[in-house]
């Protein structure tokens, strides 16, 4: 009965409603916590306000036990592959691929040698002020999925449903005020049909684009030179086009590919590993041969093929596909002269591993290689150029967003997952407070709380906000925690999205990847929040894990006296064995048998009931 009284004991440390002075260290914090969620049950008499301010004080004493309370929440992983519609990989039979930032990844030189060409070309050729050379590359300052209003020459961030960011919008280098947005914009909410009117800067190749936008534009004001906005986006876009399509980019990259590219024979496994398993690759790409040809021979050079090329890796190649156009155009395919640097004139009406494609459109690529939509995945970095029109088409789709790893890098740490969770519980008391009606005397101390309450938020926000980029934040969140407008992209067209193609290798050819049930929008992220203020179910999961896991603790220790009785034989309790034993509950190493002595296997029902009456 001591074993008995034990078990009991470690149970109600976490589920009576009072701190058990016995309950082990870190569970004092949690009921801590806890005690926040049931304060309002207790004393309907008094005041509603004092009440929750009370709470918020106690919550305040109890920020310290947040990190144990955390540290055994799980995690997200930032190699995973986060799935937003389910995808069985199996039923995939064929396996295309973007080039730029999907089989090739740069280093930021690469941003750097963007900018500085434009920028001379912006002198040179289009006359302007030669002070704008002093500019150079800022890596700090853009993030990727900004919209640029070439109206008004603002640079924005935009959540989920199309808003501006309260601290998403600049003016050159200059960040607007929320005074200035509405005085501009009227409301910060200007929706998603003005959001069609902006440029979407949605790859990474932008980043020196927004960067020299708002550069420009910052050049124009503090020079006190009268300019229209349009112009500059114009001339800057014009600049950037003409370093790609003049092919000074590419000259320079493969001329030192050491210093730009960064080299991945893990993408050269996963590649390898699908022709293997009898899988069709295909490569679809803007980019044109030379440069494709010197930058995948430069990094897989340390890797030994059947033949002489990296080219037999793939069933068909495609370059100057002039992506989005490809998947709503009938330009013809060409068959392109590697040795001549020439397009053949005859018609293509069947694709050779051993030629090189230019041009085309899907429609075309779909009746000569008569692979259906569903079994086809497509791989690209671009949500627009690479994925809308897959998307469309009834392709299965694949993102590769590099910042991610970094992202929930961020979210995994506990700085991070501290001030997530002082948020919630921050909200939740917020929720108390405009639930509140409160009379006119008394809107004083209710207008008092509510300003606490809301500084203690902007303090929250403002604390997760800092740990990533300086000036726009997260790139897949906004300052509220709520998805961006690059989220919704993601969410739109993608099936399934990872920073990099090697994280496909942890996941069998045969997976099926599935969305988590629980969340909505954006799987990779998870709401942390410490035991006491989830939702009461979640609550509920966690304490019976806690009773279950102290059970078979409980049986492990005593199992030399709980040892399954023969058929038909009394247990230590009088009990006859079932002549159909089946197990009840198991923990992969020890099984509860209906044959166990009842009165062990009535008290885990006991503690299990217990724990429901508590949560709900």
């Amino acid at each position: 009965m001591a074993a008995t009284a034990r078990i009991r004991r470690l149970a109600s440390c976490y589920l009576s409603p009072a701190l058990s002075r016995t309950a082990p260290r870190h569970s004092r914090g949690l009921r801590g916590m806890c005690t926040l969620s049931t304060t309002l049950g207790s004393g309907a008499d008094e005041d509603e306000i004092e009440r929750i301010r009370r709470e918020f004080e106690d919550a305040k004493r109890n920020y310290l036990s947040i990190p144990a309370a955390m540290k055994d929440m799980p995690k997200m992983n930032p190699q995973g592959i986060y799935v937003n519609k389910n995808v069985k990989l199996d039923d995939l039979q064929v396996y295309g691929f973007d080039y730029d930032y999907t089989l090739s990844h740069y280093s930021d030189h690469l941003q750097c040698l963007i900018y500085d060409l434009a920028k001379k070309h912006l002198v040179d050729e289009l006359k302007y002020p030669e002070s704008c050379l002093q500019y150079e590359y800022d890596c700090s300052f853009p993030v990727r999925g900004l919209y640029y209003d070439k109206l008004k020459g603002c640079l924005l961030k935009l959540d989920f449903f199309g808003s501006i960011e309260p601290d998403g919008c600049f003016f050159g280098r200059r960040k607007l005020s929320l005074a200035e947005i509405k005085e501009l914009y009227g409301t910060r909410h200007i929706g998603r049909d003005q959001v069609r009117q902006l440029v979407g800067l949605m790859d990474v190749f932008c980043f020196s684009e927004a960067c020299l936008i708002a550069d420009i534009v910052q050049h124009f004001v503090d020079a006190k030179l009268e300019f229209d906005a349009p112009y500059i986006y114009e001339d800057v876009n014009k600049a950037i086009q003409h370093v790609h399509r003049s092919g000074l980019v590419h000259r320079k990259v493969l001329a030192e590919p050491q210093k730009f590219l960064i080299k991945n024979n893990k993408v050269f496994r996963f590649l390898k590993t699908l022709r293997e398993k009898g899988k069709k690759l295909f490569l679809l790409t803007n980019s044109p041969f030379y440069f494709v040809d010197g930058g995948m021979s430069y990094l897989l050079e340390d890797q030994h093929f059947d033949g002489n090329s990296w080219r037999e890796l793939f069933d068909v190649v495609i370059a100057q596909a002039n992506k989005p156009i490809f998947y709503n155009s009938d330009h013809p395919f060409r068959v392109y002269d590697t040795e001549k640097d020439t397009l053949a004139f005859t018609a293509v009406d069947k694709f050779l591993p051993s030629e090189v494609y230019y041009h085309g459109c899907l429609k075309s690529f779909l009746q000569i290689t008569k692979w259906r939509g569903p079994e086809v995945i497509y791989f690209g970095d671009h949500l627009l150029s690479d994925l809308r029109g897959p998307s469309k088409a009834g392709w299965r789709t694949a993102a590769v967003i590099s910042e991610l790893e970094d992202e929930i890098g961020i979210q995994n740490s506990d700085s991070y997952r501290f001030q997530q969770a002082k948020l919630s519980i921050i909200h939740d008391l917020l929720g108390k407070v405009h639930a509140t009606v409160v009379s006119t005397e008394k809107g004083q101390v209710y207008s008092a709380l509510l300003d606490e309450l809301n500084a203690e938020r902007h303090q929250c926000r403002s604390g997760m906000r800092n740990l990533f980029n300086s000036s726009f934040g997260a790139t897949f969140l906004t300052d509220t925690g709520k998805e961006s407008s690059f989220a919704y992209h993601i969410h739109q067209y993608a099936d399934i999205y990872t920073s990099k193609l090697e994280n496909f290798l942890s996941h069998a050819p045969e997976s099926w990847l599935h969305p988590p049930h629980d969340i909505k929008i954006m799987p990779h992220n998870a709401k942390h929040k410490p035991l006491g203020i989830w939702p009461k179910r979640e609550k509920y999961r966690q304490v019976c894990s806690m009773v279950r896991s102290s059970f078979y603790q409980f049986l492990r220790e005593n199992h030399a006296a709980l040892e399954k009785p023969a058929h038909g034989a009394p247990s230590q309790t009088g009990e006859v064995a079932s002549q159909q034993d089946v197990p009840i509950v198991t923990d992969g190493r020890i099984t509860v048998h209906l044959s166990t002595p009842f009165f062990y296997i009535s008290l885990y029902e006991e503690l299990v009931l217990k724990a429901a009456s508590v949560c709900f």
